[in-house]
């Protein structure tokens, strides 16, 4: 289905009184406000194409109504969600569970619904169907050359994929690791990642990327191949200069100080971009700044003043994704609801004053630098993230607009009410 815009206009309409009062009051103590607009509507948020439907627990997985039941299906959905936001441009596929088999349809049907896609990312956490060697004991670090081997072929093979729908990065995210002490040389099994990957870092086109993940624990509890941003940043040095280090925001150990880590990365040229989630305990993959709003706020300062040290373009040079299980939620409204958290923790760094903050700092006037992050912070800035959707053509309020347009219960009627889309 697609989202006619002049029903998007009608539920705007009934909300721009309230809108207008509402942005001309934040907008009359914000500097360079048409500034700050500017950068929110350039802003972009990649949807995953495993996140269209109802995510999973280790127990069990209780799938909702209307759920895609083919790729072509699930970017009609990002069609949705950009339709109403004009924030999620780009759709990132999970390969073999979205598999484009035609890839020029694939990319017509994409630009009819206003998007592109985004980077490719690569499975060998999962045997597949038909699949001849097993994952079980790891992949591109196993001890078997031949299993290694099958490993890299297929990121290869996702590399090609991605070359026919026009994307520039390959996303690497490994389960290898142990669950028991003496399982593992871990010394062996970062050399053979290391050589796997450079097996892969060859079969690049020019104008790639290849962007290493890490995550502490899980799947496995003991070790992790590359189990924090130190690994994954010396793997990705290694490498060259098309590699870099992505960071999960649940990929952490309760505690970490994630905003010291991107700014460490974007110093060293060594970020390749954010998979955003939020998470109470370890990787939740819950909605976006559903727990802890604050500290995506903090990430976001650093990486508005770490970009802007380096000149980078906020909107293109780092990759942005949502990476999230939505076990109890809608899938569509728990993008949604994601995408506008990350717009306005992005909208908070951006109306930091940067001078003062500085001015603080280096006179080691800790109280007066917390009071400036908090006065971002504390700023309702969803006026601001309003103005600049609407200004794009997107809704006031796209939960909201999501809601009253019944579109679930439209996919529903299209689709069914016993679908299960593929993925997680």
């Amino acid at each position: 289905m697609q989202i006619e815009k002049h029903k998007v206009d009608e539920l705007n309409h009934q909300l721009s009184a309230k809108h207008t009062h509402q942005f001309e009051h934040i907008a009359a103590d914000v500097n360079n406000v048409e500034g700050v607009l500017t950068k929110l509507g350039a802003f972009n948020v990649a949807i995953p194409s495993w996140a269209l439907g109802t995510g999973g627990t280790r127990f069990g997985r209780f799938s909702g109504g209307g759920e895609p039941r083919s790729l072509e299906e699930k970017i009609e959905d990002v069609g949705v969600i950009h339709a109403l936001n004009k924030s999620s441009s780009s759709i990132s596929l999970h390969i073999p569970w979205d598999i484009p088999e035609n890839a020029t349809a694939m990319n017509v049907l994409a630009a009819q619904h206003g998007l592109h896609f985004d980077a490719v990312n690569s499975n060998t956490f999962q045997d597949q169907k038909d699949q001849k060697l097993s994952y079980k004991f790891g992949s591109l670090h196993h001890t078997d050359k031949a299993v290694r081997k099958q490993a890299i072929e297929h990121n290869i093979e996702v590399i090609k994929y991605g070359v026919q729908l026009n994307s520039k990065a390959l996303s690497v995210w490994l389960s290898d690791g142990s669950n028991f002490p003496g399982q593992l040389n871990f010394r062996k099994a970062f050399q053979n990642t290391l050589e796997s990957l450079q097996e892969i870092y060859e079969a690049l086109p020019d104008d790639w990327k290849v962007w290493v993940e890490y995550k502490p624990y899980e799947p496995n509890f003991y070790s992790t191949t590359i189990g924090d941003w130190g690994q994954s940043y010396l793997l990705a040095s290694k490498l060259g200069p098309k590699a870099s280090t992505l960071v999960d925001l649940g990929h952490h150990l309760q505690g970490t100080n994630i905003e010291q880590i991107v700014s460490i990365l974007l110093m060293e040229n060594k970020l390749a971009g954010f998979h955003f989630n939020d998470s109470k305990y370890g990787d939740d993959d819950l909605t976006v700044g559903s727990i802890n709003p604050y500290q995506l706020f903090l990430i976001f300062n650093e990486l508005v003043e770490g970009m802007d040290a380096r000149g980078m373009n906020h909107a293109t040079d780092l990759g942005w994704m949502i990476d999230a299980s939505h076990n109890v939620k809608d899938p569509v409204e728990d993008l949604l609801q994601s995408v506008q958290a990350i717009k306005i923790a992005y909208a908070q760094a951006l109306i930091v004053d940067k001078a003062a903050l500085v001015a603080a700092q280096n006179n080691n006037d800790v109280t007066l630098a917390q009071e400036i992050l908090q006065q971002a912070y504390r700023t309702d800035v969803r006026p601001l993230v309003a103005e600049a959707s609407l200004r794009n053509g997107g809704s006031l309020d796209p939960v909201s607009a999501y809601r009253r347009l019944s579109v679930r219960e439209q996919l529903i009627s299209e689709r069914g009410l016993k679908t299960v889309a593929t993925g997680l």
